[in-house]
């Protein structure tokens, strides 16, 4: 039976991995800090290293210049970065920025390739963590077509808040609208209506979530669909 405990890392991928197989990789990975605003690869890099988010954040972000980005993809303690190494892809199509700093399980990319074709529980887990993936960044596309900021922007801070374990982090309002690839004036506003409605305090580049149960009704359902998306793969 898989062991979910872990004292080497808090990674739910990994504690997820039956023991044998886990102890088998703990060589390969090393625990490492992950700063906000450190650029772990840009589009057209050669993907080294994959790293597994213990209470860090990872965000895949699509740049369409220079100046306007939007979230595509959001890691943390549920998944990887890399994943186009599983897949058999070397280069990265994606920025991935550290969104929220922490510490993470690094592992180079040969080493997990390797892993994989053991055809083992991880081969396995990383499979389901695809599908996971693949339902965040579909969702998330319709969502940034349909939903309105207000929406989104709850939607957004509580997956924050799930994968960082705290209802309180510090954010900035650009940060943010390059997250959410509206410009800032249309954040201050969304995050103004929260606010006010008392679901949220903003002040000073920390955003503290007061209600989470209101948060989440005042969230669109795509929070609900992905939530659940993510924590059925690793059941």
């Amino acid at each position: 039976m898989p062991l979910n405990v872990r004292h080497e890392t808090v990674n739910r991928l990994l504690a997820t991995l039956p023991k044998k197989e886990y102890e088998r990789l703990l060589p390969r990975l090393k625990r490492i800090p992950l700063i906000f605003g450190e650029v772990l690869y840009e589009p057209g890099d050669t993907i080294k290293h994959v790293y597994f988010p213990n209470d860090s954040i990872v965000s895949l972000l699509s740049a369409m210049s220079e100046r306007s980005t939007l979230e595509v993809g959001m890691i943390g303690n549920e998944g990887f970065t890399g994943l186009p190494i599983f897949m058999g892809v070397n280069v990265s199509q994606t920025r991935a920025l550290v969104q929220g700093a922490g510490s993470a399980m690094r592992m180079t990319s040969a080493a997990v390739r390797h892993e994989a074709k053991r055809l083992g529980a991880l081969h396995h887990l990383l499979h389901r963590y695809t599908h996971s993936l693949f339902t965040q960044v579909s969702q998330s596309v319709a969502c940034n077509r349909f939903h309105s900021v207000d929406a989104r922007l709850a939607r957004w801070l509580l997956m924050t808040s799930d994968r960082m374990g705290l209802d309180q982090f510090r954010i900035t309002q650009d940060f943010m609208s390059n997250m959410l690839g509206v410009r800032r004036e249309g954040v201050n506003k969304a995050a103004g209506s929260l606010q006010t409605a008392k679901l949220i305090r903003y002040s000073r580049g920390m955003i503290t979530i007061l209600n989470r149960g209101r948060l989440e009704a005042n969230s669109c359902e795509c929070y609900a669909i992905i939530k659940a998306e993510s924590d059925a793969y690793l059941n």
